[in-house]
């Protein structure tokens, strides 16, 4: 059987913490910043986790 490949994509995106839970950056951060508070801009610099929902489809993206 060949050997499974990651997805560019979510190697890009996703990262591994030491514990094994996959950490994320928050979304709407990109542009569109004028209408956003300095408080909401400032949240969504900090990183968070998965959803435990999407953690088996995010692994196998990473071929974890």
């Amino acid at each position: 059987m060949p050997k499974m490949k990651t997805g560019s994509s979510a190697k890009k995106r996703f990262r591994l913490t030491g514990t094994g839970k996959i950490k994320r950056k928050h979304a709407f951060k990109s542009h569109i910043l004028t209408k956003k508070t300095t408080k909401q801009k400032r949240s969504l610099t900090k990183f968070t986790t998965v959803d435990p929902t999407d953690v088996k489809n995010v692994k196998l993206q990473l071929c974890i």
